[in-house]
């Protein structure tokens, strides 16, 4: 008996887009554990995450121009 199966265009996207994920999610938590188990070895830095040091709310436009009107 020959069992012939037939894979139509949308199927075979949708295998393809499953693989494709698959393996970006791999690298993507491969890169994220490989850069946390350096940062425990002590041999990468930890990123800074000081977002809003540069920014000084007393300086701004906004209070010298409130501070004018009243």
């Amino acid at each position: 008996m020959t069992y012939l199966l037939y894979f139509d265009p949308g199927l075979g996207a949708m295998i393809l887009q499953a693989i494709v994920a698959a393996v970006a999610g791999v690298v993507l938590f491969s890169k994220n554990l490989l850069y946390k188990i350096k940062l425990f070895l002590g041999i990468a830095k930890p990123e800074k995450e000081d977002l809003f040091d540069d920014i000084d709310v007393k300086d701004s436009n906004i209070d010298q121009h409130s501070e004018s009107k009243e």
